[in-house]
């Protein structure tokens, strides 16, 4: 007999929360499996918690934890899935939005030994629904595409609350996971994408409900889940995503160099050092993009031979840089013209030397995991 584990994440449900727990634990009627239930309360301002203690009291499945301080659902959710024991271990949101007793049909393909991991997708059939946001709708609708791109997976709803995971899976990742918010939803998306886990889908009703009636994600999530998509998946996306990344960079440090060339030349700076200076400060502006975005570099400055490493590969292209532009120059180019295409020669030696021998990942697995 197998443990089903739901972890519900609750801040100020008090309206729901009882209706909740008791459809979550109707799922086990006439099915031959025990449940834990994990509710983390969030700091709750209002009588949530109450209620909670209360049920509680006299069911042994049901386990509350509780944080002092609002931390947000991301949070919640990692305390809750530290604490599962069971051998699968979803996610239950604390309203009516949906229905846990299709959390039946997102156990089969586990069960069956064909899935790591398991999404509940809003979108998969076409079925009655409640008719609420565009706005909502088509901003998930669009977060799941670019999530997609840089995953290289193929669903179709990854902002969805439902997920179900085989214990060992989550409990690997939980420990890394940093998203306090909504963000928990890119995060784990890209995590789980990186760990090259085996990925299912199933289809499942949604009875969304308004901001009236409780909902608290709202347009300001919807950013920050794009920057998350950025932070957690540039850095192991699959190439073209990551040549169309280092095309911005690219083309911003690219602008910078121009621009301080250019600065330079107005300000009476000599060609060479206004060629040399340029170059110095768009090195510096791309290699903070690479960084923040791309390649999540963390730990490669322990040792001098890193360091040694990232000056020669710097000179190098600078180098590079510095060669073409003069000698666009002797074929009596303008300087801007000149120091233009120089520019955009070099792009693709940056990124070959970026990739390749500055910020190299480390094989697990059969992917790269960047260190």
């Amino acid at each position: 007999m197998y443990t089903l584990s739901l972890i519900i994440p609750c801040y100020n449900e008090e309206r729901t929360i009882a209706d909740c727990l008791s459809r979550v634990r109707r799922i086990t009627e006439g099915r031959m499996f025990r449940l834990e239930i994990i509710v983390v309360d969030d700091a709750s301002t209002d009588g949530s918690l109450a209620v909670l203690e209360k049920i509680a009291s006299g069911v042994p499945e049901i386990r509350v934890l509780k944080h002092e301080k609002n931390l947000g659902k991301g949070a919640a959710l990692r305390t809750g899935l530290l604490h599962a024991g069971g051998d699968y271990i979803g996610i239950q949101d604390a309203d009516s939005e949906y229905d846990p007793g299709e959390y039946i049909t997102l156990l089969e393909p586990l069960l069956d030994g064909r899935a790591d991991v398991v999404f509940g997708s809003r979108y998969l059939k076409p079925d009655t629904r409640r008719v609420l946001y565009f706005w909502h709708t088509w901003m998930n609708r669009k977060l799941t595409v670019i999530s997609n791109m840089f995953t290289n997976l193929d669903i179709s709803d990854m902002e969805t609350c439902y997920k179900l995971f085989r214990r060992e899976v989550i409990q690997r990742i939980a420990p890394e996971l940093k998203e306090e918010r909504f963000g928990f939803e890119p995060e784990v998306t890209a995590r789980i994408a990186r760990g090259n886990y085996r990925v299912y889908e199933c289809a499942i009703s949604y009875n969304p409900r308004s901001y009236k009636e409780g909902k608290k994600i709202g347009w300001k999530d919807g950013f920050h889940a794009l920057y998350c998509i950025l932070h957690y998946s540039a850095h192991s996306a699959p190439l073209p995503v990551q040549i169309l990344l280092y095309l911005f960079i690219g083309f911003a440090s690219m602008m910078v160099n121009l621009m301080c060339f250019y600065g330079a030349l107005r300000a009476g700076v000599p060609v060479m050092y206004a060629i040399g200076g340029a170059f110095v400060i768009a090195a510096l502006c791309n290699y903070i993009l690479c960084i923040l975005i791309l390649f999540q570099h963390k730990a490669r400055w322990n040792t001098a031979g890193e360091i040694f490493l990232y000056i020669v590969c710097v000179a190098f292209m600078g180098g590079i840089d510095y060669g073409l532009t003069r000698g666009f120059l002797v074929l009596a180019w303008n300087p801007v013209r000149a120091k233009f295409w120089a520019s955009v020669l070099g792009f693709i030696g940056n990124f070959l030397v970026r990739r390749l021998l500055v910020f190299p990942g480390k094989k697990r697995g059969g992917i790269n995991i960047p260190r």
